[in-house]
């Protein structure tokens, strides 16, 4: 296990972290509208959780792994979708913050879904 590469997915989950909880101050200062403060705490919720996750598929958890994968291939397309779309709600500012979001999330899908992290974490019954 290359804890390295678990190292920095952490960093970039923190990263993720206090950017959600730096948006959230800038919607207390600006008065963000009821989805500007849901969307902050989601991802700000989220990013604590994988954080968790980024500690426990450290020590080897599969499950912990899988779960990385899945949302860090998803919030991207997520992202994208609010950031194109005209009336979802969110604020210009708002977008930026949910663009970088989703590069920090990429970033992570690629370090995470290369051929040596994969073999890691080989599926029940199969030998790495």
């Amino acid at each position: 296990m290359d804890n390295k590469v678990w190292a920095l997915v952490r960093a970039l989950f923190v990263a993720m972290l206090v950017l959600s909880l730096a948006t959230l101050g800038v919607a207390a200062v600006l008065g963000g509208t009821w989805v500007v403060w849901v969307r902050g705490a989601a991802v700000a919720a989220a990013a604590a959780w994988l954080i968790a996750l980024a500690g426990q598929a450290g020590r080897g958890r599969r499950a912990a792994y899988v779960r990385i994968r899945f949302v860090t291939i998803a919030a991207p397309i997520g992202i994208v979708l609010i950031i194109l779309a005209p009336d979802s709600g969110y604020p210009g500012w708002m977008k930026a913050e949910q663009a970088v979001v989703g590069v920090l999330a990429a970033a992570v899908a690629l370090l995470v879904n290369r051929s040596a992290v994969r073999r890691a974490f080989p599926k029940a019954g199969k030998l790495g």
